[in-house]
């Protein structure tokens, strides 16, 4: 299939040999887009007042195998074009069971197409990447943040010289200005994707750095600077980002990368133990 960005132009580009009711759903989707990537076949077609089966048949005149394909590419097109008040509105659940079983529901759809779309060969060679690089950075944005910060924390246990670039005092650029040949960055960027961590990537990749991103999407704008690309899921439920497969990705990172140094970290791990006994960092066991 084409790049899903390309949704509009195949209704444009097919108008005049739709069918009268097919020009009607044409003309819904168009306007009403936003919504109409959450629904049903049934239910975009009762919303129009017309046919499931005339849904599913727009959707094959458009090239789509089926209405999933183009409910699918419906939803990678509104994934930069939605600010949370839409996604907002488009929520129409409000029964609080019937929410938790839904974003349940889809988190481990999101973690079950992760598994089955990553590419192997490249999270071996991210693993590498991360083992032998001079100075690893990680940069992400907006909720982003919070996925780079976990791999930082961990990626710090294990290996020396990691660094979570981040707003703060100093601006970006000057936490990232020495970033050189022998250096790893890695980016980490999901719809709406933040214009400040493709800079980022870009000043990196200017100075020869290598770079991996950690994306949603291989038409994610994170991947035009990549080396590498990790694809993890986040297919919205609602207006709140789903990093459930994104934070189980660097799960994988880091327990594979811990493995690899295992006989290293293990002094690491019997030091930190002393010092968390020492000064009662958690709770002690029960006697």
């Amino acid at each position: 299939m084409a790049k899903t960005d390309d949704l509009i132009k195949r209704i444009q580009d097919n108008y005049t040999k739709l069918s009268k009711s097919q020009k009607i759903i044409a003309e819904y989707i168009i306007n009403h887009y936003d919504k109409a990537a959450f629904m049903t076949a049934a239910k975009l077609g009762a919303s129009i007042n017309i046919s499931e089966s005339t849904v599913v048949r727009f959707a094959n005149t458009l090239g789509y195998n089926g209405y999933p394909e183009l409910q699918n590419a419906l939803q990678e097109l509104i994934k930069n074009k939605l600010t949370t008040v839409q996604r907002l509105e488009m929520t129409e659940e409000t029964d609080e069971i019937a929410i938790l079983n839904n974003v349940l529901k889809a988190d481990i759809e999101n973690i079950k197409e992760t598994i089955n779309e990553i590419n192997k060969d490249d999270f071996r060679r991210v693993v590498s990447d991360i083992i032998n690089a001079t100075k690893i950075y990680i940069i992400g944005s907006r909720s982003s943040i919070v996925i780079a910060e976990y791999l930082g924390f961990y990626l710090n246990l294990i290996r020396e010289n990691v660094s979570v670039v981040k707003a703060g005092v100093s601006d970006v650029f000057e936490q990232i200005l020495r970033v050189s040949e022998n250096d790893l960055v890695i980016g980490i960027g999901f719809p709406r994707y933040s214009k400040r961590t493709l800079d980022v990537l870009k000043y990196a990749k200017s100075q020869n750095a290598k770079i991996v991103t950690i994306t949603d999407s291989l038409i994610s704008p994170l991947t035009s600077v990549a080396d590498e690309i990790l694809i993890a899921k986040s297919n919205m439920a609602s207006f709140v980002d789903s990093l459930v497969a994104p934070l189980s990705l660097v799960n994988a990172l880091v327990v594979a990368v811990g493995l690899r140094e295992k006989e290293k970290i293990a002094d690491t791990f019997e030091k930190l133990e002393s010092i968390w006994d020492e000064y009662g960092v958690y709770f002690s066991k029960p006697n």
